[in-house]
């Protein structure tokens, strides 16, 4: 008697799935339509909402009125009591906008050293021509008292090599998240909801397959069809608007192994939704409870310094931060897989626990 071959039952199963996958308009809305919509979107957009990020150099003299002024303005976040080799490769690479120093001459005039950004130049010139003012106000004001007329404050400039970093490269990382959470978790929870309620999971036992080859092959047909969309998502934003590959086709490669180790974390989020609802009509709030604080919170559209203090914490918890800052590491700064060891350490702590969940709660048959 010949052998039930397990791994071919599992083959057509993948197989029947992503059929079903390619087939159902939901599936192709969430995982490729959606993310391509604000991918566009923001491509043909040079900025968002608009602030500057500053840093000021370690060991300048705080007590003056220029930075008094800084800091009543809105749109300007100064960041103090970093160490200067941070903040150097900070402003190399985008992330902070320039970097200020304060020290005062032997005559008392206050001498600051400006350093802007090629990776950041049209919010570097702003902010300079900013500063400019603030000193020439002052300036004025000494000379208006009667005072010698020294200048009270000097600006010296010097522009730092960097690469340019533009809306796309921060919103495409984000984008192909969103992707891979909408497929873990709405198409994993749809498809075995389904399955239970129309009996075929019944069918299948009645078969020789074994339930771990069942959700392998349910399991790879998102795999497969997730990473089809993950390479359409990137090569619609390299060639059409300039999406940041820094290495090339080595850069692509790590992008779509963390892809991989994502989605598999987040189709453990669909194990537990299918698990918990009792109908399809209870998959949607289920899920959208799980989706919509990380897509919102994660750091999909906005850094998540943007977001009040008290906030920010409950960021630095969703998994999906982890995977967007992890991938815009690898697209921008070229950062390796090791590199970003903690971000996939994270992912991976959030994997055991929600496939430990999903084993408390999933079932084979409907109630």
């Amino acid at each position: 008697m010949t052998k039930y071959n397990q791994l071919k039952a599992m083959l057509s199963i993948t197989r029947a799935s992503l059929r079903s996958l390619m087939r159902n308009p939901s599936a192709v809305v969430f995982n490729l339509v959606f993310p391509l919509i604000f991918i566009v979107v923001f491509g043909f957009i040079s900025g968002g909402g608009f602030r500057m990020d500053i840093a000021i150099e370690e060991g300048s003299d705080m007590n003056n009125a220029v930075i008094k002024s800084l800091e009543n303005i809105g749109t300007i976040k100064l960041i103090k009591d970093k160490p200067l080799n941070e903040t150097y490769s900070e402003l190399e690479k985008g992330r902070v906008d320039a970097i200020i120093g304060f020290k005062r001459n032997e005559k008392g005039v206050l001498l600051i050293d400006l350093k802007t950004t090629k990776a950041s130049p049209e919010r570097g010139n702003i902010f300079k021509m900013m500063l400019n003012e603030i000193i020439d106000k002052q300036n004025l004001a000494m000379t208006k008292s009667g005072l010698p007329e020294v200048p009270m404050t000097e600006l010296k400039e010097e522009v730092v090599e960097g690469r340019k970093y533009k809306t796309i490269d921060f919103i495409l990382p984000g984008q192909l998240g969103f992707s891979l959470l909408s497929a873990g978790v709405f198409g994993t929870a749809f498809i075995f909801i389904s399955l239970r309620q129309t009996l075929v999971i019944k069918r299948f036992f009645a078969t020789p397959i074994k339930k771990v080859f069942i959700i392998l092959g349910e399991s790879l047909s998102r795999l497969i069809f997730s990473m089809f969309s993950s390479v359409i998502i990137i090569v619609i934003g390299k060639y059409f608007f300039g999406f940041t590959l820094v290495n090339g086709f080595e850069t692509f490669i790590n992008m779509m192994i963390l892809s991989i180790l994502a989605l598999i974390v987040f189709l453990g989020f669909g194990f537990v939704v299918s698990g918990i609802a009792k109908n399809e009509s209870a998959v949607p709030p289920i899920a959208n409870l799980i989706t919509l604080p990380q897509f919102l919170l994660a750091g999909t559209f906005f850094p998540i310094s943007n977001f009040p203090e008290w906030l920010q914490p409950v960021s630095r918890i969703l998994p999906l931060t982890y995977l967007n800052e992890a991938l815009r590491k690898i697209s921008f700064e070229g950062a390796s897989l090791f590199d970003v060891r903690y971000d996939i350490l994270i992912l991976l702590v959030w994997g055991i626990v929600i496939y430990a969940l999903a084993v408390k709660v999933f079932k084979w048959e409907g109630d």
